[in-house]
């Protein structure tokens, strides 16, 4: 069926939900958050606070529970650090897990899921090895233009909630040091990992094994129909991997880190570490300068993706036979071609006809495209509405093709939005995310970030618009 985005957030009320302790004490660690010197809060989702029913707190209250981490009531206490393992690119690693965050609580949405806040920055854990556990400042910023560019591009992700600098001056070595030190929030649908079961499947538990796969099935998949849970939820997390490989692509989006313990189980992106937004549609673009081998590269994704599946495959295979799970995998090429399609119909403010009728306009739009003379939000902010708006003439002719393909088909998107009569389009490549980072760095000017914020969350109206 055609792409839908996520639904608009809307207000609830808070109901803690801790589900997670139920697998017992091998899923995690207790831990305390590290004490800070300062807390200033310097930013805090109004959009999705209230979905969760944490609207109402005020400003001392969020300090207290994000930026001191004290616990939310009838929630998590203590918190947990999740155990994990990992392919850290494509070489396993046993001596992974929560390093400098952990799992704070579990609470109920609008939607009634099952929703986990996260952190990032909270110090060290059994699992930091050398690390001190703590997050700098323009990590925490470049958290928050990641998370709110991709949901305006549709892309199911993790959601920044809170950001609260924390006065501490840290060092690192690829970055100018000592910088700014923060702590931030996030809120996930599900916390759980790939590595969780890899860890699992290293340790040989087949009770712990089937535990997990069937609280999975039940708090994000709506339960299981069969005696085969491994089965049934392979099945869910292929189609919704698939998913987030074909937005990837549509949104020019590169993660740069796509390890499987990056990877989580409902298909949601989370953790952006050295992500970038490709500015034109070249496969071979890379957002870690540490990627050498480009095997994150923005072409390549789709084929990591499938690959991390195919360990998630390997460790459920502790409860599992090796054939179905195989034959699961296969589907995942043809739902991620169908999900790209029907991602970049919904860019493009058209209705899906399926694969086979949408494939030949996506394939003329990506030759087009390849040319590099024009940068994917352009090209998408130009043909991403209704065509009498832009008249009959195509960019270029390395897009008559594509044209043709469109003039045939039928727009479904309100385009009187005031976005769609902006000369330029929302974006946010990395010579603007290191802008505003020097504005703040530099003058303690958060407004420029406010205000892509504001831009951002425009575009996004513009594109649900329908």
């Amino acid at each position: 069926m055609p792409y839908k985005p996520q639904s608009e957030p809307k207000p609830t009320t808070y109901r803690a939900d801790v589900r997670i302790t139920a697998l017992g004490e091998k899923i995690g660690d207790p831990v305390k958050a590290a004490e800070f010197p300062d807390h200033i809060a310097r930013f805090r989702n109004d959009r999705w606070d209230q979905t969760i029913g944490l609207q109402m707190l005020d400003d001392d209250q969020w300090i207290a529970h994000f930026g001191k981490f004290e616990p939310l009531a009838d929630n998590l206490d203590p918190a947990l650090a999740l155990r994990y393992h990992g392919h850290q690119f494509r070489n396993y690693n046993p001596d992974i897990g929560d390093g400098r965050g952990f799992l704070f609580a579990q609470m109920r949405d609008h939607e009634n899921r099952l929703m986990d806040l996260g952190t990032k920055g909270t110090g060290t854990t059994p699992w930091s090895r050398s690390g001190d556990g703590k997050l700098t400042l323009k990590g925490a910023v470049r958290e928050i233009l990641a998370t709110e560019m991709l949901e305006a591009l549709g892309v199911n992700t993790s959601k920044t909630l809170s950001v609260i600098e924390t006065g501490e001056k840290l060092s690192r070595g690829d970055e100018p040091s000592p910088t700014r030190s923060a702590v931030m929030t996030r809120l996930n649908h599900s916390h759980i990992r790939f590595g969780t079961f890899q860890r699992i499947a290293f340790e040989r538990n087949e009770e712990l094994m089937l535990q997990l796969a069937e609280y999975c099935l039940a708090q994000y998949y709506g339960g299981g129909k069969t005696d085969n849970p491994a089965i049934e939820l392979f099945e869910q997390v292929t189609l919704e991997i698939a998913k987030l490989a074909g937005a990837y692509m549509t949104a020019g989006f590169v993660h740069g880190v796509l390890n499987t313990d990056n990877i989580n189980i409902t298909g949601e992106s989370f953790d952006y570490g050295p992500w970038r937004f490709t500015p034109y549609w070249e496969p071979g673009f890379t957002a870690a300068y540490f990627d050498q081998e480009g095997l994150y590269c923005f072409g390549r994704q789709p084929e990591a993706l499938h690959w991390n599946l195919a360990q998630l495959a390997s460790a459920l295979r502790l409860i599992c036979d090796s054939d179905p799970l195989v034959a699961v995998l296969e589907t995942f090429p043809k739902a991620y071609g169908t999900a790209f399609t029907e991602h970049f119909c919904w860019r493009l403010g058209i209705e899906s006809e399926g694969f086979e009728k949408d494939k030949p306009l996506v394939v003329a739009a990506e030759k087009g495209l390849a040319q590099k003379t024009i940068t994917i939000d352009r090209f998408f902010h130009h043909y991403g509405k209704d065509l009498k708006q832009i008249g009959s003439l195509p960019l270029g002719n390395e897009f008559e093709e594509f044209q043709q393909l469109l003039l045939k088909r039928t727009y479904c998107r309100n385009a009187g939005h005031d976005y769609w009569k902006l000369s330029a389009p929302c974006s946010i490549h990395i010579e603007e995310v290191e802008d505003i980072w020097s504005a703040i760095a530099e003058n303690d000017d958060w407004k420029p970030l406010y205000a892509k914020i504001s831009d951002i969350r425009a575009m996004g109206q513009a594109l649900r618009s329908s």
